[in-house]
């Protein structure tokens, strides 16, 4: 069953287009990232397919209903937590948890208690209200309200800003939990080295337009890196002539390089030379973006 379904779906404010005829199916029990650079679209994408606001063309399906601003019976099976999130700052943690479960009827709060063990939100922190909160603290208590209701699809836009990385580990086990229930999982961010982590599937948005819809380790196979060497002495001309690897400054005993895809040729030949120093540094979201995309998106 395909939970999340677009068709041609745009969405344009004014003279500008913030997203682009939009095609994209994603099937059930499967955390799937939505990739793109900051002002790249996906926050509208997920604002449609809320039915939050609507398109100016095309469609969108979720969960096999037609997305419509009034359907309270499908907004029950979906958990939302915005990039932006915003909470009435008087109310207590656990005020604020009772008030928007509410929404969706929770009567069982067995999910609540277990999140908030897994994220280390402890009873004092639920008593203080919610403006003396950190950045971190109102992450979790987003993040609790999002699935306490143990919906079907769960929507997160940016969901790990502000947590310490070890609760983005706790937070990663509990989307793995949600995926092997056979629950539906789409996250935005912009952050590659995470969705790499828990998605199995990523569609990539440049400039409101889908440029990628892949498996990770397909995308990881097209990942870039900027690799710095300095060697003990000035290397012949030809040896670092491998596949993959482009020399894009060399001058004596320094080279900088760039390599797609898989490291391990360009180091088999430098365990064969004196190298006195060696960094290597992934390409950031925008490069990969500019490096394999540059023809969908002209």
């Amino acid at each position: 069953m395909s939970v999340i379904v677009t068709r041609g779906l745009t969405k344009q404010y004014g003279a500008k287009t913030a997203l682009r005829d939009l095609n994209l199916e994603i099937d059930e029990g499967i955390i799937f990232g939505f990739l793109g650079a900051n002002g790249a679209g996906k926050t509208t994408l997920i604002r449609l397919l809320l039915g939050l606001i609507r398109p100016t063309a095309g469609k969108a399906w979720v969960m096999g209903k037609e997305v419509r601003q009034t359907d309270p019976g499908l907004r029950r099976r979906i958990g939302y937590l915005p990039g932006e999130l915003r909470l009435y700052e008087d109310m207590r943690g656990s005020e604020a948890l009772r008030f928007l479960g509410r929404f969706y009827d929770v009567a069982d709060t067995s999910i609540r208690d277990h999140l908030l063990d897994v994220l280390e939100l402890p009873p004092s922190a639920l008593r203080a209200p919610v403006k003396k909160y950190s950045r971190g603290m109102k992450q979790k208590l987003g993040i609790i309200q999002a699935l306490q209701h143990d919906p079907d699809l769960l929507i997160m836009d940016e969901p790990t800003e502000g947590l310490d990385p070890l609760i983005q580990r706790n937070f990663y086990e509990v989307l793995r939990d949600w995926r092997e229930r056979g629950k539906t999982v789409f996250m935005s961010s912009h952050n590659l080295t995470e969705v790499e982590k828990v998605c199995e599937r990523v569609g990539i948005i440049r400039q409101g337009r889908l440029v990628a819809d892949e498996r990770v380790e397909d995308l990881q196979g097209k990942l870039l890196h900027h690799v710095e060497v300095v060697f003990e002495q000035p290397i012949a001309e030809g040896t670092l002539e491998i596949p993959g690897v482009d020399v894009v400054f060399r001058n004596g005993r320094r080279a900088d390089l760039k390599v797609r895809g898989d490291l391990n040729p360009l180091l088999a030949v430098l365990a064969h030379l004196n190298v006195a120093d060696l960094s290597v540094q992934r390409a950031s979201l925008e490069d990969i973006f500019l490096e394999f995309y540059r023809e969908e998106t002209a």
